[in-house]
């Protein structure tokens, strides 16, 4: 699964209400199937954290490291496209041999088509999928080892079902609505070349990544406890226009001796692009590095690698994990808070420091 080890992929969430004791009972009913009833249709349901045929759900196989780990599984039975024009076109042939015909009409096409189908599905594996979550009880965190809108409104839904609590996702929305009584929709825009710019969340989201890289250039460091931080954007960078900037709409910055300091990414915030995307890296103190990609409009992360958990037993080092990426949320959310202090307390002067820094950064 992919919180065990290596790169994944995830987004943040979460939860409101008191989760109950016996947590587990509560995805019984909705437990996946066998594969032996995995039709045509897409099978939903859910297994435990360990492998996608793990389907027995308690409180011991749930809880990994001290927090829950469940995945939501999809099964589904498909033959292959090419196999099914290949099964199709011979019954074709054989339908014309037999009927003397010199065509197949596209009603008996589809016929055709329907009986292979019937005949021919149930001889397929099954297609197993899954969405991984892990779900720290105490703190009320829910990390989705999903990024596509599609999955995570899935995953929402079917959560839902069997918990009825739905996970908050940890975005500008919610920490503006939390941390500072307001919403997107009344939260300050930059405006990079003097266009004014309608408000949206992902606009506060573009901002906040784009600050990002100014406060990088500037410091980049936090404190969050005892604990010192360090940030730093790299390529490959994304920027984006919202309407009003000139020439192309995007601008990609992929690689180069120093692409930060390419005359691409100058020119991009110089008529008002903003960072859609970018690789980031957070270090702290103790040496710890967490680094992948960050979309602003999701405000999902991509490719995301972990600190290095010492020699130690696999539900430890999955514990070691889990404990870091709450350690990276809370930073994470610290630098937001940080971005959304400076632009609802003095917005003119961190507008005007922008604008000043992208006159004065150095191009390439």
């Amino acid at each position: 699964m992919p919180f065990d080890r290596g790169a994944f992929s995830f987004t943040m969430f979460e939860l409101t209400g008191e989760i109950p004791e016996e947590f587990a009972r509560l995805f019984l009913p909705g437990k996946a199937g066998t594969l032996d009833s995995v039709t045509s249709e897409v099978q939903v349901g859910w297994v435990t954290g360990k492998h996608l045929l793990d389907t027995n759900i308690d409180e011991t196989t749930i809880v990994r490291g001290g927090v829950y780990s469940l995945t939501l599984r999809q099964a589904v039975r498909k033959i292959p496209a090419s196999l099914l024009n290949a099964l199709c076109q011979r019954e074709e042939q054989a339908f014309l041999a037999n009927s003397g015909r010199d065509y197949v009409s596209g009603k008996d096409r589809k016929k055709i088509r329907e009986d292979v189908m019937e005949r021919h599905i149930n001889k397929m594996p099954p297609a197993l999928s899954g969405i991984p979550m892990v779900l720290d009880r105490h703190a009320k965190l829910l990390f989705l080892g999903a990024t596509s809108q599609t999955q995570i409104d899935l995953f929402i839904d079917q959560f839902y079902r069997a918990t009825k609590m739905e996970p908050l996702q940890l975005t500008p929305a919610l920490i503006l609505d939390r941390e500072f009584h307001t919403v997107p929709a009344q939260f300050p825009v930059l405006e990079l070349t003097g266009a004014p710019i309608p408000p949206a969340e992902a606009q506060v989201g573009r901002d906040f990544l784009t600050w990002l890289l100014y406060y990088a250039e500037k410091t980049g460091k936090i404190t969050v406890g005892a604990n010192d931080f360090d940030i730093m954007i790299d390529s490959p960078l994304l920027l984006s226009g919202d309407g009003e900037a000139h020439g192309s709409q995007e601008a990609a910055i992929k690689n180069g001796d120093s692409p930060l300091r390419s005359a691409e990414v100058k020119a991009a915030l110089s008529v008002g692009k903003k960072l859609r995307k970018a690789k980031i890296a957070l270090t702290r103190d103790d040496n710890s590095i967490w680094s992948g990609t960050f979309d602003a409009d999701k405000f999902a992360f991509g490719s995301f690698q972990l600190p290095e958990s010492e020699e130690m037993s696999p539900d430890e080092i999955f514990a070691d994990r889990i404990r870091a990426l709450e350690d990276f949320r809370e930073a994470w959310t610290e630098y937001f808070k940080l971005f959304a202090k400076s632009m609802l307390e003095d917005f003119d002067a961190t507008e005007q420091s922008l604008r000043q820094w992208i006159r004065d950064r150095e191009a390439i």
